[in-house]
């Protein structure tokens, strides 16, 4: 088997979906290392084509190009916070996919706000005039500006940038953020007419982002293909409450998890509302854009932990299957799960165990957890051996797939022996 990019501790610690630093640390080098692969390949489509593309949509990619430089220059970790930032994946993939023309012309005209984005969080000075052909410029994970004349002016000095609409009417002073130790909310978000800044959920960095033109698919997600909820109807207010809610939860039933998620999670992106199947709500994690949690607002705080430690582990796969393949591509041979009604090919039986296999952990730490609430006990005690037996017939289908690389083997194997060991004795999880 080749793994060679990842030792095997971190590779057990993830088949068993428990947290370690070590992975962490992993995935986010995985993650950084496919963002960056966009980025060239982003910048490779530009020079092979730029015969075909129009002079002002490559002098402003040009210009946009060299801004990310000098602010890489200035601050490399501060340019990977944007360039990693999962809306930005989701941006690139589309951009990439965009047919030649007036379609790709339209996708390059994002990379403006990413440069000065990433300029913001290097401190690095800007100036000049920035096309806003959506009548808005996007600073990913930083806010928006509204800008209906069509251009934005750029002025400022190191680690103070101000952004103008064109037409004097909306502007904002944009300090560098800076995070205060303990309080995980960066400072100097910006402030003017005509700019909405994206808010931190409490006690943490993770941005509820119901802001950013790429946070879920123009067709939506899912049955009900939902569409992102837009501000002022995403309710803040309730987001944090269901926030400090979940947050509590997993700290009283796994320190570890807890400390997890918002290591790995960048945003929360809120979904319309809309009727729930079954009564739950719809989440979601984007390939193109892992560290993103799509969800519809939940009724309580247990839905959100859980919604979180499903979406999570969707991401941690995601970034992982960039270091190490663990399914072949070109089969596509369906298969039945508990948790879907239509068949699933063998990567997303593969995905859905996975984040299954982590719930399952969640509920037996829950069910035996002195410190959990009593409410939360219960309920993690009734879902215990359901989800243990469905996790359980997922990983018989996959034992048996020819369509698992070496590497996918071990790691399903890997899942296997701790799910054999879920409900055994507590110490098989300690």
């Amino acid at each position: 088997m080749t793994r060679a990019p990842v030792s095997a501790e971190v590779f057990t610690a993830l088949a068993r979906t428990r947290p370690a630093p070590k992975a962490t640390t992993a995935l986010r080098v995985a993650l950084h290392a496919r963002r960056m692969l966009l980025v060239k390949s982003l910048l490779v489509r530009v020079e092979r084509q730029s015969a075909a593309l129009a002079p002002a949509v490559r002098r402003r990619f040009e210009r946009d190009w060299a801004l990310l430089v000098r602010a890489e220059r200035t601050d490399a970790a501060a340019v990977r916070e944007v360039v990693d930032y999962p809306m930005t994946g989701a941006w690139l993939t589309q951009a990439l996919a965009a047919p030649d023309g007036a379609p790709f012309a339209r996708q390059l005209a994002h990379m403006g706000g990413v440069a000065v984005a990433a300029a913001v969080r290097a401190g690095c000075p800007v100036d000049g005039t920035l096309p806003t052909p959506s009548g808005a410029l996007v600073l990913p994970g930083l806010g928006v500006l509204r800008c209906p004349s069509g251009h934005a002016r750029l002025s400022g000095q190191p680690g103070l940038v101000r952004i103008t609409d064109d037409a004097g009417h909306n502007d904002v002073l944009l300090p560098r953020p800076v995070v205060r130790p303990g309080s995980g909310t960066p400072g100097g978000t910006g402030r003017g007419p005509g700019w909405s800044a994206l808010r931190t959920l409490p006690g943490s960095t993770v941005v509820l982002d119901d802001l950013d033109p790429y946070r879920v698919p123009p067709s939506g997600i899912g049955p009900q293909s939902l569409l992102a909820a837009e501000r002022p109807y995403s309710s803040y207010r309730m987001w944090a409450r269901r926030w400090r809610e979940a947050s509590a939860l997993l700290s009283a039933t796994d320190p570890d998890r807890a400390a997890e998620l918002p290591a790995l999670l960048r945003a929360i992106v809120p979904l319309a509302a809309a009727e729930r199947p079954g009564g739950t709500s719809m989440g979601a994690t984007l390939r193109a854009a892992p560290g993103a949690a799509l969800t519809q607002l939940p009724d309580e705080g247990r839905e959100l932990a859980e919604s979180l430690v499903h979406e999570t582990h969707h991401s941690k796969l995601a970034a992982l299957d960039e270091l190490v393949p663990l399914c072949r591509p070109g089969r596509g041979t369906a298969h039945r799960v508990a948790w879907r009604s239509d068949p699933r090919p063998v990567p997303a039986v593969l995905q859905g165990a996975y984040a299954h296999l982590a719930l399952a952990d969640l509920w037996w730490r829950a069910g035996n957890g002195s410190r959990a609430p009593a409410d939360w006990r219960l309920r993690a005690r009734e879902r215990f051996e359901a989800q243990r037996e469905e996790v359980g017939e997922a990983l018989s289908v996959l034992r048996e797939s020819d369509e698992l690389t070496c590497a996918g083997r071990e790691f399903v194997q890997e899942m296997g022996r701790h799910h054999a060991g879920l409900g055994v004795t507590a110490r098989n999880l300690l």
